[in-house]
């Protein structure tokens, strides 16, 4: 039998930490229904749909707990009645929308408030009741979301998957064939250690190029059928070496990301299909390699010298198109590896620049 009937815990969660799981679980082994109120105000640069959705992934299938989010743009002063008010306003809105979601308006009260901070005490007199206090020292968990956002770095192994794969800083070098797209994303990820992701792209050939043989041992290259699904397949398993490799690090180098399966898709199928890749994410930079005086190398595997200035161009206006940061490298391996270590820096600085929540 639970200790409490209805818990709320409620926070920031700018970005969720292993200490705030650590709160959530244990709210859930003493009550019988949790409310998880993740408040975000309009300054704040990791959208509340965003920590909502980590939150969710981290804690799906517990039973009784429900995480739902709420915009609080109110100043934060604990010694005001009146801006205390506010944000129990806004507190009381997502209980009394987790009760309606319930199908049970009645049910929005709560019995117990579960937080790690010491305006605890006060939060749970307004709502008429028990503050229980978890971990305040951060001695279980020593992290904090200020702590995440100050050296994300430091407090990766903190970060659920699903909170690192939304905050990795993903760094894509594409390009069109034989343009060095491999070496400088290999050497890039030796220079920042960080994992590097392969073109899937590739695998995807050989393995097909293999199914053609088992129908007909003389298939070749040249006579594959490519279809829309085949890029489809290509951008989501992309999508998932991509999001393995940032669970285990804060940058990731990739070659080539879902995205490109669409340029890809546009180059064998002959016209645009957004739908190859409609969720892809938007990296922290794209790098594109010119064909300009990079010699083309056959490998058995490539059939497009006479495309590459059009795929480039290709990539060129996709890229313009999407609005993400991105930069063309020219010259020799050394000049290109040079300019794209000075934009990774810059991009990876930007992308873990966080603003200050409301004080």
């Amino acid at each position: 039998m639970t200790e409490f009937t209805h818990s709320l815990v409620l926070g920031k969660f700018y970005p969720p930490h292993a200490g705030h799981h650590h709160l959530i679980r244990t709210a859930v082994a003493r009550s019988a229904r949790v409310t998880v109120a993740v408040l975000a105000s309009s300054v704040e640069s990791i959208p509340l749909a965003s920590r909502v959705r980590w939150l969710r992934a981290e804690h799906a299938g517990t039973p009784g707990l429900v995480i739902l989010g709420d915009v609080d743009d109110h100043p934060m002063d604990f010694h005001s009645d009146p801006v205390w008010e506010l944000h129990m306003g806004v507190a009381r809105a997502v209980l009394a929308r987790r009760a309606i979601l319930d199908g049970d308006p009645a049910s929005a009260p709560v019995d117990a408030v579960f937080s790690s901070e010491h305006y605890g005490d006060e939060m749970a007199k307004r709502l008429g009741a028990r503050h229980v206090l978890v971990d305040r020292e951060r001695v279980a968990h020593p992290v904090s979301g200020t702590a995440v956002r100050a050296d994300p770095r430091a407090f990766w192994p903190h970060l659920a998957p699903a909170t690192r794969i939304g905050l990795a800083a993903r760094i894509v070098v594409v390009g069109a064939e034989s343009t060095g797209t491999t070496t400088l994303s290999r050497e890039l990820a030796a220079h920042l250690g960080a994992p590097w992701v392969p073109e899937y792209g590739r695998i995807h050939t050989e393995r097909k190029l293999t199914a053609a043989k088992a129908f007909d041992p003389a298939a070749d290259l040249d006579g594959l059928v490519w279809t829309v699904g085949d890029f489809q397949d290509v951008a989501a398993r992309q999508d998932a070496l991509i999001d393995a490799a940032a669970v285990e690090a804060p940058v990731v180098v990739c070659d080539n990301d879902p995205w490109a399966a669409v340029v890809w898709g546009h180059r064998y199928l002959g016209a645009p299909r957004a739908d190859i890749a409609p969720d892809a994410a938007r990296p922290a930079l794209y790098l594109l390699t010119d064909h300009d005086g990079v010699p083309f190398e056959q490998d058995g595997w490539r059939d497009g010298e006479h495309l590459r200035p059009w795929m480039t161009d290709l990539f060129r206006a996709g890229l313009a198109a999407r609005g993400v940061p991105w930069l063309e490298v020219t010259g020799s391996p050394a000049d290109r590896l040079r300019r794209a270590t000075a934009a990774v820096a810059e991009a990876v600085a930007r992308h873990f620049a966080f603003a200050d929540p409301l004080g």
